[in-house]
């Protein structure tokens, strides 16, 4: 019995061990002044017909939504920089940033996405 309840508080430590989050969330003006750093890699990881809409400049497009992102990412990201990552609203840049933190990045992820990014008047590009 010790041994099962042992073994049943091992697991569940583990499993919430796994479950906290490993990068770090933002708003706009935390996301504003992390990306004014030059040594930052913007990290867009919506469509490229959401990007071709209107993104941060500066920002590299990596699609998460596609099978080989992982692979993609590690081939374009450098592991030592930080990776601030946005979306439309956020939901799908934190699902990346704990894929990538998972690998070992360093990811702050844009609250409420270019939404909110756009909402604060922060500017975008189209180029």
């Amino acid at each position: 019995m010790k041994k099962i309840l042992t073994f049943l508080l091992a697991v569940i430590g583990l499993t919430s061990a796994c479950g906290h989050s490993n990068y770090e969330n933002t708003n706009v003006e935390g996301f504003a002044e992390l990306i004014a750093d030059s040594s930052v890699v913007i990290l867009d990881v919506r469509t490229a017909a959401e990007y071709a809409d209107g993104h941060i400049k500066g920002a590299i497009l990596i699609d998460q939504g596609q099978s080989d992102f992982v692979e993609k990412a590690k081939a374009t990201l450098p592991i030592d920089k930080k990776i601030a990552i946005y979306c439309r609203s956020g939901r799908r840049s934190a699902n990346t940033a704990m894929k990538l933190a998972n690998v070992e990045y360093k990811c702050v992820n844009l609250k409420g996405g270019i939404i909110a990014w756009k909402e604060a008047d922060k500017p975008v590009t189209t180029e």
